[in-house]
């Protein structure tokens, strides 16, 4: 069984190495993060090379522990170079129909549904990372951002997000701008996210290299 505290502090592809030899298996590459699952199955590793924002979904998970709408958090850490290891129960796409369902009930919040706590601390949440992160998106609760564990229960998944777009943008345009945003050792591996790998041009791929380079 993997020692999660054994990854605490590492760099994203060191931990990335260890799940892998530990017999987990790539189950799932969002925007930000490569998401690994455990061989029996039970739980999720979302590692992220650089990560500003998640740690407050996290962080509403821990303020809501036990809550029935929220996934729940076996491990939480920073990674060297600015990354984030969060390991999680294993989550399942929901149905559309639910999905939409607990988006609908979201904007409703009435004050006996349970989502309504979630709603309140999220948007607390949202208010207070809006002046202390960096390049902070808001609060996205669309139907993608529904699933449901092994027993069928709807949770609220990545309920936060940065604006990656305009991170990058910055980056080409003015780097000087993202060196002022995070520090040099939460910025390591700024070129790394699973989006670039993912979707940019050799072209493209050098020169955001060249300008994270820059401000190394």
């Amino acid at each position: 069984m993997t020692s999660f505290e054994t990854l605490r502090d590492l760099p994203h592809r060191d931990v990335a190495g260890r799940l892998l030899a530990d017999g987990w298996n790539v189950c799932g590459t969002g925007d930000w993060a490569t998401v690994w699952r455990s061989p029996e199955g039970t739980l999720v590793a979302r590692v992220s090379p650089f990560e500003p924002a998640y740690g407050i979904f996290v962080d509403l998970c821990r303020r809501l522990e036990g809550h029935p709408l929220l996934p729940r958090i076996a491990f939480d850490a920073a990674l060297a170079g600015g990354g984030r290891l969060t390991v999680m129960e294993f989550l399942l796409a929901a149905d559309p129909a639910e999905a939409e369902g607990v988006v609908e009930r979201w904007v409703a919040a009435s004050p006996d549904d349970p989502i309504s706590e979630v709603r309140r601390v999220a948007e607390q949440l949202d208010a207070e990372a809006a002046t202390s992160v960096p390049f902070w998106g808001g609060l996205d609760h669309n139907p993608g951002n529904v699933m449901k564990n092994a027993a069928g229960e709807l949770k609220l998944v990545d309920l936060f997000y940065a604006a990656g777009l305009e991170i990058y943008r910055v980056l080409l345009e003015d780097p000087a701008k993202v060196a002022e945003a995070f520090a040099a050792d939460r910025r390591e591996y700024i070129c790394d996210i699973a989006a670039l790998a993912r979707s940019s041009s050799p072209d493209e791929m050098a020169a955001i290299r060249a300008a994270a380079a820059s401000i190394a």
